[in-house]
């Protein structure tokens, strides 16, 4: 918020007037009216393994977070960049496999990722889009820039919060965001189905309206109440696998009139259990068969199976590499340095300077399988260390970054906390981004770890006309 002590950046300056003219009571009772709005509108996440009970109302902080246009442009240029990229590489590797002949990626990163699918090899996905809807991590450094942390692929969660805070911060704070020429971000919805209407397969009938639906795993799912909330936004219906009939390699949607054909489905369902015919036989997650109607060509998924080598954090290394490949440019966007523990000089220095690292899974999402090195035990440490000499694929590294803070309300007054940002991108017949993003928070004072399942939370960000 600030150049230096005392001193707020140009785009701050409302806000930092605002908050200094506000009585602590005052927005003591605002945060209370935000929190009152969420519970009564059922947004809610899961954590799992917790004995005080699974489901809470989502953390969130009264303070929105400013982003300037400028800042915001950077991003918008650097995020369709990237994932023109990354829809670039998945059809190469699943296709010909070029990148890895020439040595750009590793080819035994890529076939020992278990994200990656086999059963995709040689099948073309409608326009080539295997990632349509993305949500990508990013952090401010110390130098003012952006960077990627990693992105989020497979079933990126989290959109719902980011509309719903936005629905809260426009009563609590009405003059505030007129003032400041707020982006609206209100036509994600719209945006999002007709991203999917664009992935209709070429096997349509044209002699109706084309059926999208939601796939969710259910009501124990973490996500369920965004899957329920982006279904009734959308206007399409939200299903689970056994509401769906698979004939002849067509599928169908079970309702009150009948069956339904269905044409593009929009699964929060990840891979595995997506089929019990093609994946994990236990699963009753998915459809038996809707593998074969996907390779046959009668329904789009969206995101595509396989999409997850991609957000392999040992993947990620490479993904400057990737858009200097694919597309002739330097990355808008940069990463942020990463060690991969595969390979042995990189393990030994990692090892070396535990304490300075954050180890990461490459698997994991949610804060899980993660250790922050200087907020660590020796005894922790001692841990990854021999979990990394056991599976060193399985983990990366990358320094601890000083993330940017910004001001939040917390415990009757203004604290500065770490937070990332999760703009989201939608790839169909155009690439879009709706100027804004889920601010995430650590709400714990000196925690790193912005993730509602590790106690953080979120915040609206405001995307600035000027």
């Amino acid at each position: 918020m600030f150049e230096c002590p005392g001193l707020p950046r140009p785009h701050c300056q409302g806000l930092f007037r605002t908050l200094l003219e506000l009585p602590a009571e005052e927005l003591k009772r605002c945060q209370q009216a935000a929190n009152l709005s969420f519970l009564h509108q059922g947004i809610t996440f899961t954590v799992y393994g917790n004995q005080e009970g699974t489901e809470r109302v989502f953390p969130n902080d009264l303070l929105p977070r400013l982003v300037s246009g400028s800042d915001w442009q950077r991003i918008e240029r650097g995020l369709a960049q990237r994932i023109t990229a990354l829809n670039l590489f998945l059809q190469d590797i699943y296709q010909r496999g070029q990148i890895l002949s020439d040595g750009v990626v590793p080819r035994e990163l890529v076939y020992t990722c278990r994200h990656f699918r086999r059963e995709m090899r040689g099948f073309s996905v409608p326009r080539g889009i295997y990632v349509s809807i993305c949500g990508t991590d990013l952090v401010r450094l110390p130098d003012g820039s952006f960077a990627v942390l990693e992105d989020n692929l497979r079933v990126p969660s989290g959109v719902s919060y980011m509309l719903a805070n936005r629905q809260v911060l426009k009563r609590i704070f009405p003059g505030l965001f007129h003032d400041y020429g707020v982006r609206s971000i209100d036509h994600y919805p719209q945006a999002l189905v007709a991203t999917l209407r664009a992935l209709v397969p070429p096997n349509c009938p044209l002699d109706r309206e084309p059926t999208i639906v939601l796939l969710t795993p259910g009501i124990f799912n973490s996500a369920y109440f965004e899957h329920t909330f982006l279904a009734q936004q959308m206007g399409i219906e939200l299903v689970e696998g056994r509401d769906l009939v698979l004939h002849d390699n067509i599928v169908y949607m079970r309702t009150t009139a009948g069956l339904r054909r269905v044409d593009v489905i929009y699964r929060r369902v990840d891979d595995d259990f997506i089929d019990p015919l093609c994946f994990r036989s236990d699963s009753r997650l998915g459809a038996a068969g809707l593998f074969n109607a996907y390779r046959a060509g009668n329904v789009t998924l969206a995101n595509a199976i396989g999409t997850g080598i991609a957000d392999d954090k040992a993947v990620y290394a490479y993904i400057p590499a990737v858009i200097r490949y694919y597309l002739g440019e330097d990355p808008v966007l940069n990463n942020v340095e990463t060690y991969i523990l595969a390979d042995r000089k990189q393990r030994d220095h990692v090892l070396a300077h535990l304490e300075e690292m954050v180890v990461k899974a490459v698997g994991e999402s949610g804060g899980y399988g993660m250790l922050i090195g200087c907020h660590s035990t020796a005894e922790q440490r001692e841990r990854f260390r021999e979990r990394i000499l056991a599976e060193p694929r399985n983990y990366i590294a990358q320094p601890t970054l000083a993330l940017s803070r910004a001001p939040c309300f917390v415990d009757g007054g203004i604290a500065a906390r770490h937070v990332d940002l999760r703009p989201y991108i939608l790839h169909g017949e155009n690439i879009t981004l709706v100027p804004g993003g889920l601010t995430r928070v650590a709400l714990r004072r000196g925690s790193l770890v912005v993730n509602s399942s590790q106690g953080g939370g979120s915040k609206d960000t405001w995307v600035l006309r000027a």
